[in-house]
């Protein structure tokens, strides 16, 4: 099912710093060709990438022939978010990004592929957050936007957890494997780990089973995504909004036309549940067609890409 990877012809920005770049974006398309099928969007987390069906797609239990989001009736196009380093190339520079821009970058994008209208756009984590703001400057963009285990601002719970990560990152060290021990406290919860490892020790390394899988996690990653990569990642993340959720910010969300589909994960640490209520009930005042799901799971964050069943339910309602 996996296509090569294609680009688009360079787009051209103004950053929200004031600085110009110049990018082409590298993308994959599942299913029926371009403009000859309703489109799905779907836009990757933090260590994702465009590759989301198939064999090797990180949604793959979502995503394919007979699937939820069905690629025998769905063009599904994915975009990489640039630097990610799928496609080959880095940006060492960013904090001249934020999430306004890759957004930005993302609606040129479907603009110069002729798709003016959206079926839906999907996005976990990072990807959703993106989602958010590329409908906020294109309010009709699509129909359905299904934002997952996500939020349209940076908390300051999530910016102090993005703090402690670029500390991390900087680090001399092993600082992408540190990194990412920690994200993966922050992805899961105490219940999920302690249930699952029950204080017991990895006999032959004579470590503690949670320690190994941790520095499993941390040695994993270090191989298949780079220092630049989760820097820029990190910083995209730290810098998603910055404007105070009240009535005027929710009035300014509502005049986003699409049915909207909140979907939260009950003990997610990253991007809580309650912050979701406080979006779907500020919205609601000003927007009748939007709904809010949730997952529940002792695993948080992390549910998103484990709780198939419960998802695939939640978007078979949708689809």
């Amino acid at each position: 099912m996996k296509t090569t990877l294609l680009h688009t012809s360079p787009i051209t920005i103004t950053t929200q710093q004031g600085k110009q770049y110049s990018l082409p974006l590298s993308y994959e398309l599942f299913g029926p060709g371009l403009h000859t099928a309703p489109i799905v969007l779907v836009n990757h987390a933090l260590t994702g990438n465009s590759t989301v069906a198939g064999e090797k797609g990180w949604w793959k239990d979502a995503i394919g022939n007979g699937k939820p989001i069905d690629t025998g009736r769905y063009t599904v196009i994915a975009f990489n978010i640039p630097g990610n380093g799928y496609d080959g190339s880095l940006i060492d520079t960013p904090q001249d990004f934020t999430t306004k821009d890759i957004a930005q970058l993302f609606n040129l994008a479907l603009q110069s592929l002729g798709i003016n209208q959206l079926y839906a756009i999907i996005g976990g984590s990072l990807g959703g957050a993106i989602a958010w703001e590329m409908l906020y400057q294109e309010n009709n963009l699509a129909q359905y936007f299904v934002p997952i285990a996500t939020d349209w601002k940076t908390t300051d719970w999530l910016y102090s957890q993005c703090l402690v990560q670029d500390f991390l990152l900087n680090q001399e060290e092993k600082p992408l494997q540190k990194a990412r021990i920690h994200a993966m406290l922050c992805y899961r919860t105490p219940e999920s780990l302690n249930q699952r490892f029950d204080n017991t020790t990895h006999e032959e390394k004579e470590v503690r089973k949670s320690e190994d899988w941790l520095n499993f996690h941390g040695e994993r990653l270090n191989e298949r995504f780079t220092l630049s990569a989760y820097k820029m990642m990190n910083h995209l993340l730290s810098n998603i909004k910055t404007v105070i959720p009240n009535e005027e910010a929710f009035e300014k969300l509502a005049k986003i036309q699409a049915n909207i589909h909140l979907v939260s994960v009950d003990s997610d640490l990253f991007f809580t549940e309650k912050e979701d209520q406080k979006t779907y009930q500020g919205i609601q005042k000003f927007k009748k067609n939007i709904n809010h799901h949730t997952i529940q799971s002792i695993h948080g964050h992390d549910a998103f890409l484990m709780e198939y069943e419960q998802l695939n339910n939640i978007l078979n309602k949708i689809f």
